[in-house]
């Protein structure tokens, strides 16, 4: 069984900085894409940033020079470092994998983090 547990959401002021964090644990053979998802109140979820397995990065232009994704390997963990926060970055922020499980017969399979609330006060 894979999960992914997100964390390093929290309330920030407008500038402020802040860093999360997504694991994945589990019956892991490999991990393709890691990305993250942002939902606000009363919108759809959009995608923020993607890595891939080999380290290129993409980003939605809102967020482009303030935030960065990266990865560890290693760990299965993805990171998403976030600066110069503005008030429209309020959201729940998701984490998201590609991966093939152990036992896949080497199918791709997406996952879903559990999200984690990012507020930033004006």
């Amino acid at each position: 069984q894979v999960q992914l547990v997100e964390s390093g959401g929290g309330l920030v002021q407008a500038g402020g900085s802040l860093r999360l964090s997504c694991a994945a644990s589990g019956s892991i053979f490999s991990i393709n894409l890691m990305a993250w998802y942002r939902q606000a109140p009363g919108k759809q979820r959009e995608l923020v940033a993607t890595i891939n397995s080999g380290g290129s990065t993409n980003y939605v232009d809102s967020v482009k020079g303030r935030f960065t994704i990266s990865r560890d390997n290693a760990k299965n963990t993805v990171y998403l470092q976030m600066n110069s926060l503005k008030p429209e970055d309020t959201a729940v922020y998701y984490c998201n994998a590609e991966l093939v499980p152990i036992g896949s017969r080497m199918r791709t399979y997406t996952y879903w983090g559990q999200g984690t609330q990012v507020t930033v006060s004006s």
